[in-house]
């Protein structure tokens, strides 16, 4: 499990801003979602949190149990899915899975054909992903990010791409969870959600894993 702290953090492109002074403290055992309008950096924050793009400004530090990881090293803890991430469009799903199961390996107990089976590819198994629609190729990515081993899950826009029938094999919860902050005064909203932080574009839910899915 994984924590993840960032300290008055800020991203900018050229002159603009995309957030600034952005603190979160975020500990294994809950579920996030950061909500805002299009344009708002949402992506940009997330790809911050995932290690995908460096700050302009303040730290970041991620720790394994106890133990803080050296720059560069959070990558092999933390599996992110977004639908602008590129598949390799020559593999198959089955070859897909498996290269990057040399990366990063699988949780116990999971195959690529099982996984497969799982988000409801099993008939696009051996077929090249570049033959998938756009919604598998999300439910492709998204099996990749919930069943590689590690310690934090992020997901960008994670239903893009899906309608009511893809939504519905795709894993609601997951033993990695993501983060909270401890003792930040936020406000209840019910069904165990609160209001972690409202920013000026942001707002940051908490709350334990798959309440805020079913919060809609």
């Amino acid at each position: 499990m994984m924590r993840i702290c960032l300290t008055d953090g800020g991203k900018r492109f050229h002159r603009d801003w995309v957030f600034r002074h952005a603190d979160m403290d975020l500990l294994p055992g809950r579920a996030y979602a950061i909500t805002g309008p299009n344009g708002s950096g949402k992506s940009t924050l997330l790809q911050v949190l995932g290690g995908m793009t460096e700050l302009s400004a303040g730290r970041i530090e991620y720790f394994s149990g106890d133990k803080r990881l050296e720059p560069g090293d959070e990558r092999a803890h933390i599996s992110f899915a977004a639908p602008y991430l590129e598949t390799v469009e020559e593999m198959t799903g089955v070859e897909f899975l498996t290269f990057h199961a040399g990366l990063r390996p699988l949780l116990p107990g999971h195959t690529p054909h099982s996984i497969l089976a799982d988000v409801g590819l099993t008939g696009a198994a051996d077929k090249q992903v570049r033959h998938y629609s756009s919604g598998m190729k999300q439910r492709l990515r998204l099996a990749q990010a919930f069943y590689s081993a590690g310690g934090a899950l992020l997901l960008d826009e994670p239903c893009t791409n899906l309608d009511r029938t893809g939504v519905a094999p795709v894993p609601r919860t997951h033993g990695k969870a993501t983060r909270r902050q401890d003792g930040a005064g936020g406000e209840q909203c019910g069904g165990g959600i609160r209001i972690l932080r409202r920013g000026r574009r942001h707002v940051v839910l908490e709350g334990p894993p798959g309440s805020l899915t079913a919060a809609g």
